[in-house]
């Protein structure tokens, strides 16, 4: 049987600095898996992918696991930079070409695709390879959960991932270069337990999309867990995508589609929203930037917008007794003696968007349960100087399938899957 995908001999992944992704005899529809994790040890849930970090021939690969920023530049991680009459004897076993100060990316990155903090300060080129006394290349990275910067050495890392038929992974590999800096371990003390870095899969051309080989397409479908006990997973390239125990069911037939809006100050993916809706009633918020995020929890409302969509809300759920709210939110129900969450009976929220498509924001992930006995709404009081109107965080988003597409530049949405009787714990992950 011809394989799905063929591996290129690693050892031309390692000699080659060249970020772009190496393979052969790949199908048109081949696609790439990555189980998704759900932490909440960090204080607020966040997610991470495992990645495959290939090393030199003869030696094994390295797992690690990475944030998964929709927002940043380019990609992160935890590793000691260490060089020693590089590349033979490398105790950087994990960062294997580093990037001189001399090089395109080093200057390019700097000066337009680099992380924008007031707390970063000017980078400074005072690393060098021994040896030949070659610059490194000094950048800033801003960590994601606690927004402190610091300085990192840009780097060529390989990774490896999966390929898939939608159904399940197989032995078959896909091997990519991409830039990626290696920073000290103080940059993750705040990460969760066994995340060492952040992986970028924003529209920058040094974050991870822009660096998938055709014909797997610069595009990605993330569906994020809400159990911490199982894996969530993310495909790259155009599917089809599968989940049990609806095997036969492609999940590209439940999406709709909007386009995505570009955001000169942004790396990071915008959509059109032009009113929210609860229960018939609407608010107008076209004059509104809607941001989606992958770090920010709860979806975050401009004070104005936050204020109207309580109050809709609050009107539609007249008859279900009220609790103490519970920080951060405003409003909190109580259910009733035998009843759970499911069993909430609270109006959908939608989001009415651009090209007339709606997005139904159902009862799992507008309903957050803080007690027993206690559901809140779980929208967040941005402030009335909120730079968005309206950002999409990671409660609206776990259970939905959301398909990025860099090369049309739009945005599909599935809306809750556990309706259509799945979630995105679903995809099996055994081996063909």
């Amino acid at each position: 049987m011809v394989p799905h995908l063929q591996l290129i001999v690693l050892l031309l992944a390692l000699i080659s600095h060249e970020p772009e992704a190496m393979a052969q005899d790949v199908e048109p529809s081949a696609s790439l898996v990555a189980p998704v994790t759900k932490h909440s040890d960090a204080g607020t849930p966040l997610y991470s992918l495992q990645m495959e970090i290939a090393v030199y021939v003869y030696i094994p690969d390295i797992f690690k696991n990475f944030l998964i920023d929709i927002d940043a530049p380019f990609t992160w991680h935890d590793c000691t930079v260490d060089w020693n009459s590089w590349p033979y004897e490398s105790r950087c076993i994990d960062c294997t070409h580093p990037v001189s100060c001399n090089e395109y990316p080093c200057t390019d990155i700097r000066t337009s695709y680099s992380y924008k903090a007031p707390s970063c300060l000017p980078v400074t080129n005072s690393s060098t390879l021994p040896g030949s006394g070659d610059c490194i290349c000094p950048v800033n990275v801003v960590n994601p959960v606690n927004g402190t910067c610091g300085q990192a050495l840009l780097n060529y890392d390989t990774f490896t991932f999966k390929v898939t038929d939608g159904k399940n992974p197989f032995l078959d590999s896909y091997v990519m270069n991409s830039n990626a800096a290696c920073v000290p371990s103080s940059m993750i003390e705040s990460f969760p337990a066994n995340v060492s870095g952040v992986m970028a899969f924003s529209t920058s051309p040094y974050a991870f999309p822009a660096s998938l080989f055709q014909p797997v397409r610069k595009t990605f479908a993330l569906c994020l867990p809400s159990s911490l006990s199982a894996h969530g997973v993310i495909f790259f390239g155009m599917g089809p995508y599968y989940l049990l125990p609806n095997s036969n069911v492609d999940l590209r037939s439940l999406l709709s589609y909007t386009p995505l809006v570009n955001h000169p100050d942004s790396f990071g993916y915008f959509i059109g929203v032009k009113s929210i809706v609860v229960k018939g009633r609407s608010i107008n918020v076209s004059n509104s930037t809607t941001k989606l995020s992958t770090i920010d929890s709860y979806s975050i409302l401009r004070a104005d917008i936050y204020k109207q969509v309580v109050r809709m809300f609050s009107i539609a759920t007249m008859g279900i007794l009220r609790a103490r709210p519970v920080a951060p939110f405003a409003l909190c129900l109580k259910y009733r003696i035998g009843h759970s969450l499911v069993r909430l009976k609270v109006p959908d929220i939608v989001l009415r968007l651009q090209g007339g498509k709606k997005w139904r924001i159902s009862s799992r992930n507008s309903m957050k349960q803080v007690k027993k006995d206690v559901a809140c709404l779980a929208f967040v009081n941005g402030g009335p100087t909120s730079e968005n109107g309206i950002v999409i965080g990671t409660f609206q988003m776990e259970d939905n399938l959301l398909l990025f597409d860099l090369e049309n530049s739009s945005f599909g949405f599935s809306s809750s899957l556990l309706k259509k009787k799945t979630s995105c714990a679903n995809f099996n992950f055994t081996r063909h």
